[in-house]
């Protein structure tokens, strides 16, 4: 795809993509590194920091796949999708602790 037929639509839902759906699935991740390494006896804070660790590097990634993927619809869906999925899956964990 030329520059030159980039819409600006186009272009803000990347960026969008890469932010705000970036943001979602790191959040997702982190939530479920924490829980599930908690889970396994892992202590809290060890959790914790490796979660948010391994989580700065996947943001990268995804903020950079989100500019190199085909289709921006199918990075929204993974992205967004892939953090709710993984949210969901963490706030059992937790519930399952309580």
């Amino acid at each position: 795809m030329s520059t030159s037929t980039l819409s600006a639509r186009h272009v803000i839902s990347r960026i969008g993509a890469g932010v705000l759906g970036g943001y979602a699935f790191v959040w997702g991740f982190i939530a479920l590194g924490i829980a599930g390494l908690y889970a396994l006896d892992v202590p809290f804070h060890d959790a914790e920091a490796v979660s948010n660790i391994l989580g700065f590097l996947l943001f990268l990634t995804v903020f950079l796949w989100a500019f190199a993927a085909r289709s921006v619809n199918r990075v929204w869906l993974v992205l967004v999708g892939g953090g709710l999925l993984m949210t969901g899956i963490a706030t059992l964990i937790e519930q399952s602790l309580v």
